[in-house]
This record gives C-alpha cells, sequence and structure tokens, in this order.
C-alpha cells in the first residue's frame, strides 16, 4: 500500500484525546502499535499523563496505564511527532452552533496545524462526526495548504466513530470500520490498516461523502427510535397497558433481515451525540432545500420525557396524598446513559429542575459521576452514598440502570424510606417479578409508560 510501511508496523499520532481518542490510541497501543495521543488542553495531557483520566469509559485507566507504561503510548500536546508517524487520525469535537450547523473550527485547526507537517505517505483518517462533504471540500484544501496532494502524496478517508460510551474499547476490538476515501489508494491503505491493527472486519463505501453520511443516519435512527418508544409510552399510559411488554413482544416481528427493535422508553435522550448529530443532518439538508422532519419531531418527543417524566412523578405523589412541595426524592443516577459518569447533556438536569420548582427537596447520588461536575451541572453535592440519599424518602427515582442500583433490594429500600415510597423507573426496567416485590414490601412503583 502506497500509504502504509511495508517493512514494520505503523506508527499513530491520534489528535484529540477525548473520549474517541484517548480509546482508540490505547487499544491501537495495546495491540503493540507506537502511538502518540495529542490534545491542545494541557491540563488534560498532564492528567492524562499522571494515569488520573476524566473520561468514565471501563477499563480506559488501566489500558492507559498499561500504554504509557510499556513505552508505547505517550500523551503530548505538541503535534510534531506528525513527522514520525505513519497514520494521522484525526479526533477533535465537532459540535454544532445554535443554529444547528456544524462547528468545525477545532477540525480546521487541527488540519491547519498538520498541514506544514505532512510528508509523502502519511494516511490521514477522519474520525470526527461532520457533515457530508466536509473531508472533500474542508479538511482537504486545508491539508493541501503547503502543496501536498491528498490522495497522491497522502492518502485521506473518512472513517465515522460509531462507539457507544461504555462500551467503546470493547466495540474498537469488534465494530466493522467504515472506510470512504477521497480516492481508491486511500481507502485500500486504511483498509488494510483496520484489518492488520484491530482485526476487525472492513465496510468500504465508494466515497468520503458516504461514510461521513453514515454517523448522521445511525444517530438519526437512533434517536428516533427512541422518540417513537418515548410516545408509544405515552400511548400505553393512555390505556394502562405495560410498554415494556408490548416493545418485547413486538419486537418477535421477523423483519429485514433481523427482527424490530424498538428500544426502551426513558426520562430523556442525553449524551454528545444522540442530541446533536440529527441536528447536523438536519441543518446541512436544509441548508440544500431539504425539511427533516423526523429529526424535528424526534428530537421535540425527546426533549420533552425529563418534563414528563417529573410531572408522572409528582402526580402520583399527589394520587396517594403526598404534597411534592413537602416530598423529599433521592435521584439515583445522573448520567445520560447506564453504567458511565457522563454528565453531558443529561436529561436528569431537567428533570430535577422540574422537581425543584414543583418545591420537592430532591436529594443526588451516581457513584460513577465526579462529585465536581455534579455540582456544576446540578447546582448541589451529591450525597455520599445510596444509603444517605435514600434516607427518609417519600419518592426514589431511579433515572440510571447503573449495577449499584439494579442491586438494590426491595426490603432495604423500604428500611430506609417512608412507608408507602414511590420507586419511579427513569431507565432501570424493573422485571413484572421485581415490581411484585416492591408492592410486598409496601412500596410503590411508576414508571414510563408502566
Amino acid at each position: 500500500m502506497r500509504f502504509l510501511p511495508r517493512d514494520r508496523a505503523p506508527s499513530v499520532l491520534v489528535v484529540g484525546a477525548g473520549q474517541v481518542g484517548l480509546c482508540l490510541a490505547a487499544v491501537l497501543a495495546e495491540r503493540g502499535l507506537r502511538v502518540v495521543a495529542a490534545d491542545i488542553d494541557l491540563e488534560h495531557v498532564e492528567r492524562v499523563r499522571a494515569g488520573r483520566c476524566a473520561i468514565a469509559e471501563p477499563g480506559l485507566d488501566q489500558l492507559l496505564r498499561d500504554g504509557l507504561a510499556s513505552g508505547r503510548l505517550t500523551v503530548t500536546a505538541d503535534l510534531s511527532a506528525a513527522a514520525g508517524s505513519d497514520v494521522i487520525l484525526l479526533t477533535p469535537g465537532t459540535p454544532v452552533d445554535a443554529d444547528g450547523r456544524l462547528d468545525s473550527s477545532n477540525l480546521e485547526a487541527a488540519c491547519r496545524d498538520l498541514a506544514p507537517r505532512l510528508r509523502p505517505g502519511h494516511l490521514v483518517v477522519v474520525k470526527c462526526t461532520v457533515s457530508p462533504g466536509t473531508t472533500r471540500t474542508v479538511v482537504a484544501p486545508l491539508l493541501s495548504g503547503h502543496g501536498a496532494r491528498p490522495g497522491e502524496d497522502f492518502g485521506l478517508v473518512h472513517c465515522p466513530e460509531r462507539l457507544a460510551e461504555g462500551q467503546a474499547l470493547a466495540q474498537i476490538r469488534e465494530l466493522a470500520v467504515i472506510v470512504g476515501g477521497v480516492d481508491p489508494e486511500s481507502a485500500e491503505s486504511a483498509s488494510v490498516f483496520w484489518r492488520n491493527t484491530l482485526g476487525v472486519p472492513v465496510h468500504p463505501v465508494a466515497d468520503a461523502d458516504i461514510a461521513e453520511a453514515v454517523k448522521l443516519a445511525s444517530n438519526w435512527w437512533i434517536d428516533h427510535n427512541i422518540a417513537m418508544a418515548n410516545e408509544l409510552a405515552l400511548f400505553c399510559d393512555a390505556f394502562g397497558i405495560d410498554v415494556v411488554d408490548v416493545v418485547t413482544a413486538a419486537n418477535t416481528l421477523p423483519k429485514g433481515n433481523g427482527r424490530m427493535n424498538v428500544l426502551m422508553p426513558s426520562v430523556g435522550v442525553g449524551g454528545s451525540c444522540l442530541p446533536k448529530d440529527p441536528v447536523m443532518a438536519a441543518r446541512a439538508a436544509g441548508d440544500r432545500g431539504v425539511e427533516l422532519r423526523t429529526v424535528t419531531t424526534g428530537r421535540a418527543v425527546n426533549d420533552a420525557m425529563p418534563d414528563h417524566a417529573a410531572r408522572s412523578l409528582t402526580d402520583q405523589l399527589s394520587k396517594f396524598g403526598t404534597d411534592p412541595a413537602e416530598a423529599t426524592v433521592a435521584v439515583l443516577g445522573l448520567a445520560f446513559k447506564s453504567d458511565t459518569g457522563d454528565l453531558r447533556r443529561t436529561p436528569v438536569a431537567p428533570f430535577v429542575a422540574q422537581l425543584r420548582e414543583a418545591g420537592c427537596t430532591v436529594r443526588l447520588h451516581d457513584g460513577l459521576a465526579e462529585p465536581a461536575r455534579v455540582r456544576d451541572v446540578f447546582g448541589q453535592d451529591p450525597e455520599p452514598s445510596i444509603d444517605a440519599a435514600i434516607a427518609g424518602a417519600d419518592a426514589v427515582a431511579m433515572l440510571t440502570g447503573h449495577r449499584e442500583y439494579r442491586d438494590l433490594a426491595p426490603a432495604d429500600l423500604r428500611a430506609a424510606t417512608r412507608a408507602g415510597c414511590l420507586v419511579f423507573d427513569g431507565r432501570r426496567y424493573f422485571t413484572r417479578d421485581e415490581i411484585e416485590s416492591l408492592y410486598e414490601h409496601d412500596l410503590r412503583y411508576r414508571g414510563i409508560g408502566r
């Protein structure tokens, strides 16, 4: 391959040491490659060097420490390592602006810094989420600023990142990689790189534009599917039936190459991707005269769920004779996703705000979230333990399915809380047997669409 060394394993520079970049760097170092992870955040670089990574990805801390100790992984704020690297992975953050358009400023800055450091034979892989055409019309011209030509002097491809937080390391080792190059030689070189280093399947597409659209399509589908599940929960509420029973049975229907796959309803959608990527797609389409109505509808449904869930909890308290303004609610799980501590755009924040507006006294707990970050997002300190959070509570809202909450026994809940305490299920998904056990212990239950 023209854009890979023939006589040795390639060395790698990862530009952007965030969630995606660090996970990739750690796994590639684990596979024996020499990897440099670069980031402009000096404090973040120093923390990672010291083995204090703040990214809540199970197993990442140890993998980083192993890589650093072996000497195969280096973390730096200096892009001069580009000169000695064969493959450059671009993973800077790509948010959207107030209008929903891609903000490519971080990616553009990285390209400008890299351009004078490119040498013949480099393979540049764009891994960040962008609107279709960005690799071809933004990245390629910027990297060509010093005379190098994509597809001739250096390889250039887009390989969308499709990792689920909390499962990122396992998925890097297993998921097929989508490869879309600006030319066939770039695509083939990238395909060989991923096959040889990770041993994963590769799915080539015709060009970088298609690869860029894959990530947007994936998160658009997930967000819309969750919106459908959330509205299905409202529908089931109206008829007094259990949405989990409906989803479980509906998903037995063969459809396409598999089965129906309606996802589960929840307190809402958060994180850095799902609330952003469909909006990016809608804005990019709108700029070309196409209205994506499913994006707008899905986002509206999912954004409304925290308020709906909070009102459902307070209405249930009132139904049982407890004034919400005099109630104490323990909120267990603050992250946007189960078994992570990530509070980015967490739907629990507007849920808590709605409870406070109703006059509730709110206690917070999340064993995976950084306490300082909890203070920043929620404006109050988390409780030091589950016991402290639930002591004397009128309601316990389980808004993630963290393992520590799945192991919380009804007898322990009953012993710590007030008589007739309401257990509110925002993402714990209690089974029928578990719900029966709650009632047997003089607890009450309410869920999203249940």
